[in-house]
């Protein structure tokens, strides 16, 4: 949702800037920042990454939020080109709190688990090669303020 990867820079224009992150470049778009701000009106933005609380160290500054963000910890099971590693602790964090959750990995079992989810669920699936985009905060918005609905 927020570092890109898999878009053609071949083409010249870049979806974003680069930012050296744990020794590694991620392809950030400025645009992210003032994206996830707008969805922190009405949620509590949790990080749900496989930095763990490495995605404090420098997201907050480079996206324009608040320091010290919650994060989950995933104790080592943290597996590229999925999700369903992160079900049990975003389970274990919402509770029976409504949840959207911005990923750019869903997959059937995490579709599974929002079905059987007795508080309002919504996934919102990203594209890798654009993170997320103005149309689905509007659409988690919409979302939030129709009172945690489909």
């Amino acid at each position: 949702m927020i570092s890109l990867f898999g878009f053609d820079g071949s083409l010249g224009e870049l979806p974003g800037r680069f930012h050296l992150i744990d020794g590694m470049a991620h392809c950030i778009p400025d645009e992210i920042g003032a994206r996830v701000q707008r969805l922190a009106g009405l949620f509590e933005i949790v990080w749900a990454t496989g930095w763990e609380e490495r995605a404090n160290d420098r997201l907050p500054e480079i996206l324009g939020l608040p320091e010290g963000l919650p994060f989950l910890t995933f104790d080592g099971n943290a597996s590229f080109g999925s999700a369903h590693w992160k079900i049990d602790p975003i389970d274990r964090y919402a509770g029976d709190r409504p949840l959207a959750w911005v990923d750019d990995c869903i997959d059937p079992s995490c579709e599974d688990w929002a079905e059987m989810r007795e508080a309002p669920t919504l996934l919102v699936p990203t594209d890798p090669t654009e993170g997320l985009t103005d149309a689905q905060v509007e659409a988690v918005l919409s979302w939030a303020r129709a009172g945690y609905t489909a």
